[in-house]
């Protein structure tokens, strides 16, 4: 009974901070609302005793990601009212992708995927189980090819990324260290000599 309080407490306050990144006019009050999303989905989690998943949502994201995200909104100076110009332009179409979305998240809840019988009933397990083992080792045997695939898309991705920054601009000032180690010091210093002034 208390899980379930707990459960529907926090699915709720997920649903509703997940609500509000979408919908508040501040991008740094929407990126605060994402990290207060993340702690609520952690403490599900928790509760579906993954606690390994919870604690790295809350490290990569909420420790990581999410302070980068802050520290770029607020370094940019967004223009908000440009960003929505084409927002009624765009609306059917937004509207069409969240009605796929609600159909597909409805038929996977409503199959028979989730539906417990007395056969099917979680076995509890020991005290020193840990789900951190368990989640190693079906991921790098039964799922290995698919986590190998992620590992090069991530690598590609972080090439690509490293190539789009790395690009020559022409209005950028750029060092070359072989040209200031060859420097002498006739190239840097220019003795003038001039006589003294008479009065």
């Amino acid at each position: 009974m208390v899980e379930s309080i707990i459960f529907y407490v926090f699915a709720i306050s997920t649903v509703t901070t997940a609500t509000a990144v979408v919908t508040v006019r501040n991008p740094v009050h929407a990126a605060l609302f994402l990290v207060l999303t993340f702690f609520t989905s952690a403490i599900i989690w928790m509760t579906l005793e993954a606690e390994f998943l919870a604690i790295t949502l809350v490290l990569v994201y909420v420790g990581a990601v999410m302070v980068l995200f802050v520290f770029v909104v607020m370094m940019l100076d967004i223009n908000i009212a440009l960003l929505r110009e084409g927002f009624v332009r765009y609306l059917p179409l937004g509207l069409l992708v969240a009605l796929v979305m609600l159909g597909l998240m409805v038929s996977v809840v409503t199959s028979d995927i989730f539906v417990l019988d007395a056969a099917s009933e979680p076995v509890p397990k020991p005290a020193d189980y840990s789900n951190t083992e368990a989640l190693g080792r079906v991921l790098y045997t039964e799922h290995v090819f698919a986590f190998e695939v992620a590992a090069v898309i991530l690598l590609v991705a972080i090439i690509a990324a490293i190539a789009l920054t790395m690009r020559k601009r022409p209005q950028t000032k750029y060092q070359d260290p072989a040209s200031q180690i060859r420097v002498r010091k006739a190239d840097r210093l220019r003795i003038v000599k001039m006589p003294a002034g008479e009065d």
